[in-house]
């Protein structure tokens, strides 16, 4: 529950505020677009976050880092609400992505330091749950907090949720990397782990097969509304119900996948996981050019549900391969998957076009070219070398 707790850092700070955007921007007399950025400067942090504290934690240890990153983030999102102009408030949702980051990383950290193989893809198959979840109740959640107050509530509520959060895990988490299994001290240290684990074909390919099926999901959640609501004539009441099937099929997947991981070998699950994705986008591709509303919906299911396998199993693989530095390569695996994924979003935008096409491009683009990478690069990734990884 409380790595479910942490994973949800991010999704709720990027999503909850969302129906509050056009209120913050009327308060603080700011365009959208200026308001908009705060969205990317807490996306940027969370990266930035991630990269920093991932590594750290290698050489001191999760807990007190933890701690410290989610003190610091009930404090950043207590500031939000004082926010007095859109510059400081992009500046201090800056610092709560980069606070934020802490609980994101080092929970799946904490995932591979007490588990490997099949049943860490389990446990990354739950955190799956709150993937798929959070950031449908997230925008819900902030909806109903405007209603009795304004968008500063939003900030309030995180601050809290951060102070809760902090306190939890000061008093019920314990420290899962001990001493003598710490990484060196150091810069120079880390670089070199980085450097190491960038080596790493197989360990890269499964990080790129997972980051671009990702940003696929990004430019799935930029583009549908506009694709479903105002090309194909859809209600926001239509477009939510379908959103949140989508999401819900993603979660049923991602759980499912957990429970066959210690049945069947992980790689073929998560090959067949891509090739779902690949293949569905390809379809999708198809359909925006036919311009059938129902199949461009049917192929948006399917491509959204591989994605509940994906996910757990490319984390329980990508960990497995380096047990002693798993705090910096789950940064690694933070920075890629969010950056792709910042990355794909506003590429949907920019190739213009009517219709489903743009969308469905970058789709079938991220998938295929994940399906793609993650082949490549593992390809004889041997069982004998890395059995639990087969």
């Amino acid at each position: 529950m409380l790595l479910g707790a942490l994973t949800a850092i991010g999704p709720l700070s990027l999503d909850m505020y969302l129906p509050g955007l056009p209120a913050v921007a009327q308060d603080l007399r700011a365009a959208e677009s200026q308001v908009q950025l705060s969205l990317t400067a807490c996306l940027i942090g969370m990266a930035a976050g991630q990269l920093l504290i991932g590594p750290l934690s290698d050489q001191w240890g999760r807990k007190r880092l933890l701690v410290g990153g989610l003190a610091a983030y009930a404090i950043a999102s207590l500031l939000c609400a004082l926010a007095p102009s859109a510059t400081a408030l992009i500046a201090l949702r800056l610092l709560q992505g980069v606070a934020g980051g802490a609980g994101v990383v080092i929970a799946r950290a904490i995932v591979r330091d007490e588990h490997s193989g099949a049943t860490a893809a389990l446990y990354f198959a739950r955190l799956t749950l709150v993937t798929g979840l959070a950031p449908i109740l997230a925008p819900m959640l902030g909806g109903q907090v405007l209603r009795v107050t304004g968008w500063h509530g939003i900030f309030v509520l995180l601050g809290v949720f951060g102070v809760l959060i902090t306190a939890w895990s000061a008093a019920g988490l314990p420290e899962t990397l001990a001493p003598e299994r710490r990484a060196q001290t150091g810069l120079g240290n880390t670089l070199r782990t980085m450097l190491t684990l960038l080596k790493d074909r197989v360990f890269l390919g499964y990080v790129l097969g997972m980051g671009l099926a990702f940003s696929g999901m990004f430019a799935y959640i930029s583009g549908s509304p506009f694709v479903i609501q105002e090309v194909y004539g859809a209600t926001p009441q239509e477009y939510s119900l379908l959103f949140g099937g989508n999401a819900l099929a993603l979660v049923i997947v991602g759980q499912v996948a957990g429970r066959l991981a210690g049945r069947f070998p992980m790689r073929r699950m998560l090959r067949i996981g891509l090739s779902v994705a690949a293949l569905s986008s390809v379809a999708l591709l198809v359909a925006a050019y036919a311009d059938s509303p129902v199949a461009v919906i049917a192929a948006l299911f399917v491509f959204v549900a591989s994605l509940g396998s994906i996910m757990p199993t490319t984390m329980g693989l990508a960990l497995d391969r380096h047990p002693e530095a798993a705090g910096t390569a789950s940064a690694l695996m933070g920075v890629l998957q969010f950056g792709l994924a910042g990355a794909a979003a506003p590429v949907v935008g920019l190739l213009g076009g009517t219709g489903a096409v743009p969308m469905a491009t970058v789709i079938a683009a991220a998938a295929v070219s994940g399906l793609v990478a993650m082949t490549a690069l593992t390809w004889g990734a041997g069982r004998a070398a890395h059995p639990a990884r087969a």
